[in-house]
């Protein structure tokens, strides 16, 4: 430890809570899979780290996940990928989004599973290989019926039969079929049946094509909770790994514990009249006198201006409203009355467990979903990683 004063604000992310989702959710999975109960493999588990870990440290949440028994990381970019391997790690990882002038030679070097879409991918893919001296291993997707990345029903012909060709010829490996629900977090949209009715059919024509790859995997954190036929041979846990609902309203409650808290200290408290404006355009008056306090974070840090007025924070032992706009820098909670001073910690969003509000009580307040809350926080925030041993390892904080 140092002497240094605290910092003005902070994300605080507990590695231990990421290991625990992950055993959670993997022990969820096996446990509703037909598969272990005849003796076959268990369905495998990818825990998806794209987006700097959702906010939580790309490297640090990889690391966490690993421990906890992720066969495989996700990502979107090369650059992520990239990032994992520097960092050490040597495990199964895909990369599912590729651009014109990506480098795919380096991907492939680094035995990274790379993503192709089309005809097209595929043969920079292999050109990849030959300029890298290695043989790619190539994960094709999709498109059920999300209408965003992967190939379109109307290809998959084409796509399976270059694939297989360029199999044969050991120019690529396919490792992997795959797509994306568009609608898991509600379980009762028509377009789940559709998509993975779909997705069986992609699977027996590129099995009509001789393809025969290691894993064929639909199931995003939604549907591998709650949609048993669609976890296949692996499952993708983005948002349930860091402890979040991917489906809110109808998740089980598997214990899962969120790992990130925002907090920071009282930068200012005062007192104001009754019928006094607070914040640009005076979208608040008090009531009557009362106590503010001066929350020194705001949209520059990601915390979302849609939640002025309706967001809440935990200081002083209780829940404190959001008064007024949420500024750039800075935002103002309603002490009613109480006597804190500056300096006093305040928790913005974190697990729950004392009362403080959630990313998800956030996401609601701004009309949104916690995957941009968590994602989007950062800004002058200083990131600290903590190991709170809630799954049995020793309690530290991470250096």
């Amino acid at each position: 430890m140092t002497d240094l004063a605290p910092p003005r604000a902070e994300i605080v992310v507990d590695v231990a809570a990421i290991r625990h989702n992950v055993r959670v959710l993997g022990k969820w999975v096996a446990a509703g899979t037909s598969a272990a109960a005849l003796g076959e493999p268990a369905v495998a588990m990818m825990v998806v780290v794209k987006a700097d870990g959702y906010g939580h440290g790309l490297e640090q949440s990889a690391r966490a996940a690993r421990a906890a028994g992720a066969a495989w990381l996700g990502v979107a970019t090369v650059e992520e990928a990239l990032r994992l391997r520097a960092a050490g790690d040597r495990g199964r990882v895909l990369c599912w989004l590729t651009t014109l002038g990506d480098d795919l030679s380096a991907a492939v070097a680094a035995d990274i599973d790379v993503t192709a879409y089309s005809v097209v991918e595929l043969d920079a893919l292999a050109a990849a290989g030959i300029a890298s001296g290695e043989r790619p291993r190539v994960q094709l997707k999709l498109d059920t019926g999300l209408s965003r990345g992967g190939a379109s029903p109307a290809h998959w012909r084409a796509l399976f039969d270059a694939a297989a060709r360029l199999e044969r010829e050991a120019r690529v490996v396919i490792s992997g079929i795959w797509s994306h629900f568009a609608a898991s977090d509600e379980p009762a949209h028509p377009a789940n049946d559709a998509q993975e009715k779909s997705f069986r059919e992609g699977l027996a024509l590129a099995d009509s094509f001789g393809l025969d790859p290691e894993v064929r995997h639909l199931a995003n954190s939604a549907a591998a909770i709650l949609r048993p036929s669609a976890r296949f041979d692996l499952v993708r846990c983005g948002i349930a790994s860091y402890g979040l609902d991917p489906a809110p309203g109808h998740t089980p409650d598997l214990g899962l514990v969120p790992a990130m808290t925002v907090q920071g200290r009282l930068a200012l408290t005062k007192h104001l009249d009754g019928g006094a404006g607070v914040s640009y355009g005076h979208t608040w008056l008090t009531g009557e006198a009362t106590t503010v306090g001066l929350v020194p974070l705001g949209y520059a840090d990601g915390i979302p201006r849609r939640a002025s007025n309706r967001a809440e924070v935990w200081a002083g032992g209780r829940r404190r409203p959001v008064r007024g706009r949420i500024c750039m820098d800075q935002f103002v909670i309603d002490l009613c009355g109480d006597e804190l001073r500056p300096g006093d910690p305040v928790v913005v969003f974190g697990p729950g467990t004392a009362g403080e509000p959630t990313a998800q009580d956030w996401a609601e307040a701004a009309d949104t979903i916690s995957y941009e809350i968590i994602t989007q926080v950062g800004g002058r925030l200083v990131r600290r990683h903590v190991d709170s041993g809630l799954d049995g390892n020793e309690s530290k904080e991470q250096r």
